[in-house]
């Protein structure tokens, strides 16, 4: 009766026990983990650890395919019921869980967070911007990565709980959702419904199996290739770098290569971009830029005429290939 039901662990508890990626059969996927925490420590500006950051991107290969499993079995996720909400981890350094009654004893204290300058709210506008461009980092990451994306109800409206990340106990307006929803709030929105748009257009962020860096089903290009500022130099093992870029090739016929490009230093990056045969490169999405122009129809888009393109700090580029 349940040899079709597809079955998810949480392979961690409270006693200390972890099994990410040692999860017994292939019939069980599991919330991956450590995606959460290389993306979170990444997204936050972590240097050293692009490695770790493109084998999450790429599925988790080495946790999950000496066993048997395939890309599905990762369940990946940036937030969940337990911790922060996307808008807290962009507005908290620290837990702020007094309201529970355990004067702040509760909770996990090692949450890879980053207040963006201010703790809490904040009516800097150039604080919020960060922290709206930091929330699109994370939506953007979550769903160019191969794997099974799991989303928290209400981080694609900003849901906050003021800081608690254990708010379980919390059945009153700190953990309700508010469908009264900000101009903020309904940007957010908009760019998580087309980022999930763009993942279903294309195959190739939905691979069944894992990545091989080779030519697949006929293609003439890798089904993926990675690189830094400079083509084919992915930088993995710099412990200074912040920078890298992917190229993902189409899995069918007419569909479309992505390049994606990822900027978490302070400051921006020109980016070289491959260059292919009879085509060129269309900016897609960009989480740097200001709604609507974060994410576009790509109808909407010129070819780009330079082969190389500016990313500015701390943002996300996605180009088509056209």
């Amino acid at each position: 009766m349940l040899s079709r039901v597809p079955l998810i662990a949480e392979a961690w508890d409270a006693g200390g026990l972890y099994h990410v990626g040692a999860f017994p059969g292939t019939a069980w996927a599991e919330w991956n983990g450590r995606y959460r925490d290389v993306i979170r420590s990444f997204v936050r500006g972590d240097p050293g650890i692009i490695g770790q950051v493109c084998s999450c991107i790429a599925g988790s290969a080495d946790l999950y395919q000496n066993d048997g499993k395939l890309p599905a079995n990762s369940i990946i996720f940036v937030t969940c019921h337990d911790g922060f909400t996307l808008s807290d981890l962009v507005s908290y350094d620290a837990k702020h869980n007094e309201a529970n009654g355990e004067a702040s004893r509760d909770g996990s204290n090692d949450n890879l967070s980053w207040n963006c300058g201010a703790e809490g709210e904040t009516d800097d506008p150039a604080i919020i911007g960060l922290r709206l461009r930091q929330a699109r980092n994370f939506m953007a990451i979550l769903l160019i990565s191969q794997g099974v994306p799991m989303l928290l109800a209400g981080d694609e409206i900003l849901r906050s709980q003021r800081g608690n990340n254990n708010a379980f106990c919390q059945d009153n307006a700190l953990s309700w959702m508010d469908w009264h929803l900000s101009v903020d709030a309904l940007d957010m929105l908009r760019f998580v419904r087309e980022m999930i748009a763009l993942r279903k257009r294309h195959a190739s962020l939905r691979h069944r199996r894992f990545l091989t860096g080779r030519p697949a089903n006929g293609q003439s290009y890798p089904d993926v290739a990675w690189h830094g500022e400079r083509l084919d130099d992915p930088a993995w093992h710099d412990p200074s770098a912040r920078f890298f870029a992917f190229t993902i090739a189409g899995r069918g016929p007419g569909e479309s290569m992505l390049h994606i490009v990822f900027n978490m230093n302070v400051d921006t990056r020109d980016a070289e971009l491959p260059v292919l045969d009879g085509r060129g490169w269309r900016r897609i999405a960009d989480t740097a830029a200001q709604p609507p122009q974060d994410i576009v129809p790509d109808v909407e888009t010129a070819r780009m005429e330079r082969h190389a393109c500016w990313v500015e700090a701390r943002s996300v580029v996605i180009l088509e290939s056209c």
